[in-house]
């Protein structure tokens, strides 16, 4: 079967580096991938050339690169749509106005998505501010099923990972179930202490609490802020946005979710569409909750025991995810509450399981996005 993928802000710095992933078969295995490269009117000359370079690495399964500027061309009976292009925080720029640009952006995407996007399409927002990007675009898709949507916290994750590996001289992979909740924004929480574990090379379950015990001081202060603090850290040293990283974490969300599963006890971190309150958060809103992924489907796994630490950093990003969805509204004008979708068939467009009209103003995406 041929898996036919979206890709928007495909000649970003994230796009340059996610293309080779999605085409080499590291995400969809052997099956074929038709891409799908939408860009602004300027970005066509550049994307021109990564077409020849992708070409020229003859990817055995890349069936087809098609480029264009019409989103209703690039969606149309796609399988997987990956919103990487949005309108990046400027100098001197409010939050508000941010949410705005974006929210009018991201309303063309969805619209698009309900034209002529597969009705089983998965859509992966990446562009900055994610969350409420994809709470503006599944609010436009409403033939969608909720659960197909998903914003990026799987970057933030794994800088998780690789910050509790460092601080205890063991392998990232060793390092499971550690939490994203909320934003992936300054105000996302990261939890190294409710669940998470380091599986040892006899294959035992050292809870990380326990590891971290004489460390709580740096689990609770400085691990919380290096992690939200990345990106701009990784600007900081290399002059540039975190592109290697972000397409990466966006190649192994996408793999996770739709093809391999999570293994049987394994949680990882997704902005998911908050429709049953869990954890007491509020509804209504895209909130990065621990997630089990099987079948193409994403699950929240509830039960986790929270101190009273974490639900106040649970409360502090929510806050932030309200006041955005309501600047959101002011230009959409609806709450995606009441449009609750949960019917979802694990399928691409030809059938078989994954796991084996916008205006040119709208359209006017920015190339790379701050990760």
């Amino acid at each position: 079967m041929t898996i036919k993928v979206a890709l928007s802000g495909a000649a970003g710095n994230i796009g340059y580096a996610l293309l080779p992933l999605l085409a080499s078969g590291y995400v969809f295995g052997n099956n074929a991938v038709e891409l799908r490269l939408l860009e602004i009117p300027q970005a066509v000359g550049s994307l021109t050339g990564t077409k020849m370079e992708l070409m020229d690495c003859s990817f055995p399964c890349l069936a087809d690169v098609i480029i264009t500027t019409d989103p209703l061309v690039a969606f149309n009976n796609a399988d997987v749509i990956i919103l990487v292009g949005g309108m990046p925080r400027r100098k001197g720029m409010a939050r508000k106005d941010l949410i705005q640009a974006n929210t009018k952006i991201f309303s063309s995407m969805g619209k698009a998505i309900e034209a002529v996007a597969s009705s089983n399409v998965k859509v992966l927002v990446v562009a900055n501010p994610a969350n409420t990007n994809c709470l503006v675009a599944l609010t436009e898709a409403s033939r969608i099923p909720i659960k197909n949507f998903s914003a990026l916290t799987y970057l933030d994750h794994q800088r998780a990972k690789g910050q509790i590996a460092t601080r205890l001289g063991v392998a990232a992979n060793s390092i499971k179930n550690v939490t994203i909740w909320g934003n992936h924004s300054e105000t996302q929480y990261p939890d190294a202490l409710s669940g998470g574990f380091c599986m040892t090379e006899n294959g035992r379950k050292v809870p990380l609490s326990e590891l971290l015990a004489n460390d709580i001081d740096w689990a609770t202060k400085d691990f919380i802020y290096d992690v939200q603090n990345r990106g701009k850290a990784v600007i900081e040293a290399r002059g540039l946005s975190s592109a290697m990283s972000a397409a990466q974490a966006t190649a192994d969300c996408l793999r996770k979710w739709l093809v391999t599963g999570t293994e049987d006890g394994e949680t990882v971190s997704m902005a998911v569409y908050n429709d049953k309150g869990y954890y007491g958060v509020k509804e209504g809103i895209v909130f990065s909750f621990p997630c089990e992924c099987r079948n193409g489907e994403w699950f929240v796994k509830e039960g986790l025991q929270l101190s009273e630490f974490s639900r106040n950093k649970l409360n502090i990003t929510e806050a932030e995810l309200l006041e955005e969805m309501e600047s959101a509204h002011e230009l959409i004008g609806t709450s995606p509450v009441k449009k609750i979708r949960t019917v979802s068939i694990s399928t691409s467009s030809s059938g078989s399981s994954l796991a084996t009209t916008a205006t040119d103003s709208d359209m006017s995406v920015c190339l790379t996005s701050r990760m």
